[in-house]
């Protein structure tokens, strides 16, 4: 890996369940999302990723309008930020989940690659606090691929565990003109249902990407999120923090807000000699389609 290829570092702004009881910065108004963006995109950001929300519950929702006003109020703010745009829900049909995509065609949106149990749990005592059935079914990601692809849109495939990666690479990336290449791929860790961190299972999962494949890592609390970061920043790789997946900051501390984790992935990258990419940076690194 070239110790001087640039860093990609995405915000996680919001998060479906990350709620102000826990953190009273975690956006919910679109006025609250833009001035996070902003902060994030001031620290190095250059893309930031999105669940609009219910203000009165503070649960993400998928409606087309609340996505489009907290889209609207980023892009007036910062211009040049990649938004990406989630498709996850529980309980929204296919054509309801898609819907923010091809209407407000964004640079990027979310690919959720595999079927799964999805909960809260405690890892101390193995308490299943809370659990769905997340449904991506085959038929669905076919459905979201050809509407993604239809819009101009780059869909980033979410990797929760090993079968949503081979279910994209050894499955559906054999039917002709489904994905266009170069890919980007984010590994998932932490999610309970899914993939914790290990270093061994993530190399393993590196070494499978197509070539040209762009990557990054998320991880749910600092016992994921850190040290996939550190690997990812050495290895090539690229990283997302954010109030949606952790809502402490190393030491223990609640953040700020999603801008100040960004302030420690910068300090990993100085020291592995990575510079931060920009947005225009991160545009060509992903092969992002032009917009009109």
């Amino acid at each position: 890996m070239p110790r001087k290829e640039k860093l990609i570092v995405c915000a996680a702004l919001s998060g479906g369940a990350t709620m102000k009881a826990q953190n009273q910065a975690v956006p919910y108004t679109h006025a609250e999302f833009a001035d996070e963006a902003e902060r994030c995109y001031a620290e190095g950001v250059s893309i930031v990723h999105i669940h609009a929300k219910d203000p009165s519950s503070g649960y993400g929702i998928i409606d087309l309008e609340a996505n489009r006003a907290v889209y609207e109020a980023i892009k007036s703010r910062c211009p040049e930020l990649i938004v990406n745009i989630s498709t996850a829900s529980f309980f929204d049909d296919k054509e309801t989940r898609i819907l923010p995509v091809t209407e407000i065609r964004p640079d990027m949106c979310s690919f959720n690659t595999n079927s799964m149990n999805f909960g809260m749990v405690s890892y101390k005592t193995g308490e299943i606090k809370l659990e769905v059935i997340y449904r991506n079914p085959f038929i669905d990601q076919i459905f979201y691929a050809k509407k993604i692809k239809s819009v101009g849109t780059k869909p980033e495939f979410e990797i929760f565990d090993p079968s949503g990666l081979n279910n994209i690479t050894g499955i559906l990336d054999k039917q002709e003109g489904l994905f266009d290449h170069p890919m980007h791929f984010q590994f998932v860790y932490g999610v309970a249902g899914g993939m914790t961190w290990n270093l061994g299972l993530h190399l393993a999962l590196v070494s499978q990407l197509p070539q040209g494949s762009t990557w990054s890592v998320c991880g749910v609390s600092g016992v994921n999120q850190i040290p996939a970061a550190f690997q990812a920043v050495i290895s090539g790789g690229h990283v997302r923090v954010g109030l949606e997946d952790n809502i402490y900051l190393p030491d223990g501390n609640l953040a700020k807000g999603s801008w100040e984790q960004v302030k420690w992935v910068k300090e990993l990258a100085w020291i592995a000699g990575r510079p931060i990419a920009t947005c225009a940076d991160a545009r060509e690194m992903l092969s992002l389609p032009g917009r009109s």
